[in-house]
């Protein structure tokens, strides 16, 4: 995690907020906050004096240190730490001695890299409840607003774009539910010495006692046993974001083909020369639901290194470790980025009310063959119903005539339906089923999270 995100260009689909906590002076920002968290535990359990961590805690800053020969040392070495616990002992003076007491160097960048996702996934929340209020709002609203909706890309049955926007709207309540849960399961303090065993404080239970303060100085929870070896929380959180990912790039993806001219029935927000081509003056490119359409992708993409850094060998991996630090930082700057693309595109989405009803009507009534086909069923069976309407669907293409036009002409339907209830049942827009319900119980369930 000591890439500078700004050299990357992953990170242009990022956010100011994950650039920052990426950068490599803030990764060892959080390596001197868990090696100073550690010296107040071991003080408060009288493991190292409390006037060693006292001056650990004061001169241990990252101001102090030579980046250049860090980088250096580091690779020679493999790791910072090593390089960092020297130069910070030089600088704290006597009470250096103390510093990375019985820790080894996993101990402290695994501490420092939850630490860093402690702080990412708070971002995470704020962007989420962000988008969810957007997405309450657009449920809301159109919670009456007829559409077609479709499968296999063609006319399937009305919908409402509310009812659509409650379908997007529920998988983000669900990751919100997630973070919760995770929070206190992953965000795990790190300390276990060489092998992970806290040999180095002795036989007695002294070593899980710092582990616990430790736990307390740095917000984390305080694991039964050491984790190092065990990377199932952090690939939770990695597939977390994955996850996020993924119900973003079918917002994006929905919004696109919506956006197409053919179809336009939404536009993402107006900003001047926002999405423009370089030769196309007419051009309204989808550029944000690109962004998260992207984005999607490469968490995807990178869920699976981090699940492949889980398989470790026996008590100190030998190398899958340092897949996490390529796929970790950057799936902060993807997921950050695009709910941030998404919480513009939400929130200023232009809603194209008309389009939508008349690309409901633009089939003739072939959109509601099943609601005809459910009409006549209870007279001459579900499986005739269905191969009579099936016929007059046919007719009506061939011939371009509407379906009650075509069904006004088959005796076999008008002798067991009357015309006006024809006329109802050929009208999309009494055919949305539950999908109303569905949006109020939706949005009923909004106060089952902390948005604050």
């Amino acid at each position: 995690m000591i890439r500078n995100f700004t050299l990357d260009p992953s990170a242009r689909l990022g956010s100011e907020e994950t650039l920052e906590h990426g950068l490599p002076r803030a990764y060892l920002s959080r390596c001197i906050d868990a090696e100073t968290a550690l010296a107040r535990a071991q003080a408060a359990c009288g493991v190292i004096p409390q006037e060693a961590a006292d001056s650990i805690t004061q001169k241990a800053d990252v101001s102090t240190l030579d980046l250049d020969k860090l980088r250096d040392e580091t690779e020679i070495v493999g790791y910072p730490i090593l390089s960092l616990v020297k130069q910070l002992s030089g600088t704290i003076g006597e009470h250096g001695r103390y510093l990375h007491w019985g820790a080894t160097t996993q101990d402290i960048m695994d501490t420092a890299n939850m630490l860093q996702m402690k702080k990412g996934l708070e971002v995470v929340r704020e962007k989420l409840i962000n988008v969810i209020s957007a997405l309450e709002k657009l449920s809301s609203e159109h919670k009456a607003t007829p559409m077609a909706g479709r499968t296999h890309l063609q006319h399937a049955l009305p919908v409402t774009f509310g009812y659509k926007c409650a379908v997007w709207l529920s998988s983000f309540y669900r990751h919100m539910e997630r973070l919760e849960q995770l929070e206190s399961r992953c965000l795990l303090v790190q300390y276990g010495g060489a092998a992970g065993t806290l040999a180095s404080l002795g036989a007695g239970e002294e070593g899980v006692k710092v582990r616990k303060a430790m736990a307390l100085e740095t917000g984390l929870q305080d694991p039964p046993i050491t984790w190092h070896v065990a990377r199932d929380g952090v690939a939770e959180i990695a597939n977390f974001l994955a996850l996020v990912g993924g119900s973003l790039g079918k917002v994006a993806l929905d919004l696109m083909i919506m956006c197409s001219n053919e179809v336009g029935e939404v536009a993402e927000p107006f900003v001047p020369h926002r999405g423009a081509s370089s030769t196309m003056p007419q051009k309204r490119n989808p550029i944000s639901s690109e962004i998260m359409l992207a984005a999607s992708k490469s968490l995807r993409s990178n869920a699976s290194l981090v699940l492949d850094a889980m398989v470790t060998d026996f008590e100190r991996a030998s190398g899958p470790w340092h897949l996490e630090w390529i796929a970790i930082p950057e799936m902060f700057v993807m997921a950050v980025g695009s709910l941030h693309q998404a919480e513009f595109v939400l929130s200023g989405l232009v809603v194209e009310r008309q389009r939508m009803v008349d690309n409901l009507y633009s089939t003739g009534g072939l959109i509601v063959g099943e609601a005809v086909m459910m009409g006549l069923a209870p007279f001459i069976g579900r499986q005739k119903a269905h191969d009579v309407v099936y016929d007059g669907c046919r007719r009506a293409i061939e011939e371009k005539l509407t379906l009650l036009e075509v069904l006004l002409d088959m005796p076999e339907v008008t002798e067991k339906i009357p015309r006006k209830r024809l006329e109802e049942l050929c009208d999309p827009a009494n055919y949305l089923g539950s999908s109303l319900r569905m949006v109020e119980d939706t949005l009923a369930s909004s106060g089952s999270f902390q948005r604050s």
